[in-house]
């Protein structure tokens, strides 16, 4: 049995498989859409059937791009790498400081004991 995601990739696979030999068909021979009715210069199909991909790739792009804009943009700068090693030391002296106070601590029990 199929899952439902391979189906839906098999639907999308059927899809666009049959866009692109239409595309092609389309590009390479308009006459074919005077069979279904429609009827236009076979130079203007070719010029339609070249623009609207040429400009939902162009819109695409402009919009990836103002997305990576946006997104520069909007985010903090990054913490100097002196800061964070600073950070980073500081967290180590804390552990030992408490290490060495715990060890303090069971010292001392240790001693009251005897």
């Amino acid at each position: 049995m199929v899952s439902k995601d391979q189906g839906i990739g098999g639907a999308i696979l059927a899809v666009c498989v049959i866009i692109a030999l239409l595309y092609i068909v389309t590009l390479f021979y308009p006459a074919w859409l005077s069979f279904i009715g429609l009827s236009f210069t076979a130079s203007t199909v070719q010029f339609w059937v070249i623009a609207v991909p040429v400009f939902i790739a162009f819109v695409a792009i402009m919009f990836i791009g103002a997305w990576i804009g946006w997104t520069m943009a909007t985010t903090p700068p990054p913490k100097p790498i002196e800061e964070i090693t600073t950070e980073i030391e500081e967290k180590k002296e804390e552990t030992k400081a408490e290490e060495t106070a715990a060890e303090d601590t069971e010292e001392q029990s240790a001693k009251k004991k005897k």
